[in-house]
C-alpha cells in the first residue's frame, strides 16, 4: 500500500520483505528436494523389481529417470545453498545498516554536545580560577607572615622560658640561684688572695659530680633549643 501512493518503503522493510521472500523459497525447495527423494527411493525399488522379473528395457528406462531424479536432487541442494547465502548476505547489509544508523546518531549527539560546550568561555573561566588561586595562595603566605611576626616571638620566649624553668626545676636549681661556676682545681680564686686563710681544693669526686650535672644542664637546654 505505500508504493501504491509513491512512497518510498524505508530500507529496513525492504530488507524484511526479501528475507522472508528468500525463506519461503528454501522452504519450497526442501519440499520438492523430499519429493525427489521419495521418487528415487520409488525408483530404487522399481528397478530391483524389473531386474528380477527380467525386465531389462523398463530397467533402463526406469535407470535413466533415477539418474535425472538424483541430478535434481543435487541441483536443490545447489540452489538452496545459493538462497541461503543470498539470506546471509541482507543480514549483513542488515547489520551494517544498523550499525551506519547508530554511528549517524553518535554523530549527531556529539555535534550537538560540541555545539552547547563554549570552548572561549571554558579558558576564561580556568584563566580566572588560576589568577584567583595565585590571589588567594598569596593571601594566606601575606597573613601568615604577619601573624607569625606579631605573635610568635613572644610565644617562643614564653615558650622557652617555661621549658628552662621545668628543666631547672628538676635539677634542683631556681632562677633566683646563681648556677656554680666549674671548679679550678690547683689554682687560686680569680679575685686574687682572700685575707682569710686559702681554701683547701675539694676533693676530686665532689667536682666530678659538679661538672657532670652542669654538662647535663648544658646538654638539655642544647636539645630545647634545636
Amino acid at each position: 500500500m505505500g508504493n501504491a501512493f509513491g512512497k518510498k518503503k524505508p530500507l529496513k522493510e525492504v530488507l524484511r520483505e526479501n528475507k522472508r521472500m528468500i525463506n519461503r523459497a528454501v522452504r519450497e525447495l526442501d519440499r520438492e528436494k523430499m519429493a525427489l527423494e521419495r521418487e528415487e527411493k520409488r525408483l530404487t525399488i522399481e528397478i530391483k523389481k524389473a531386474a528380477k522379473e527380467q525386465q531389462m528395457q523398463s530397467v533402463k528406462i526406469m535407470a535413466k529417470d533415477l539418474v535425472r531424479t538424483r541430478q535434481y536432487v543435487t541441483k536443490f541442494i545447489e540452489m538452496r545453498s545459493h538462497l541461503q547465502g543470498c539470506a546471509l548476505k541482507l543480514q549483513t547489509v542488515k547489520s551494517h545498516q544498523a550499525m551506519a544508523d547508530a554511528m549517524a546518531s553518535t554523530a549527531k549527539a556529539m555535534f550537538q554536545m560540541n555545539k552547547a560546550v563554549d570552548v572561549p568561555a571554558i579558558n576564561k573561566m580556568m584563566a580566572d580560577f588560576e589568577r584567583e588561586n595565585a590571589k588567594t595562595e598569596m593571601m594566606q603566605e601575606i597573613m601568615g607572615d604577619a601573624i607569625d611576626d606579631a605573635l610568635g616571638d613572644d610565644a617562643n620566649e614564653d615558650e622557652e622560658d617555661r621549658i628552662v624553668s621545668q628543666v631547672l626545676d628538676e635539677i634542683g636549681i631556681s632562677f633566683g640561684e646563681e648556677i656554680p661556676d666549674a671548679p679550678m682545681l690547683g689554682t687560686p680564686s680569680a679575685t686574687g688572695v682572700s685575707d682569710g686563710p686559702q681554701r683547701v681544693p675539694e676533693a676530686a669526686g665532689g667536682g666530678a659530680t659538679e661538672d657532670s650535672a652542669l654538662s647535663d644542664l648544658e646538654a638539655r637546654l642544647n636539645n630545647l633549643k634545636r
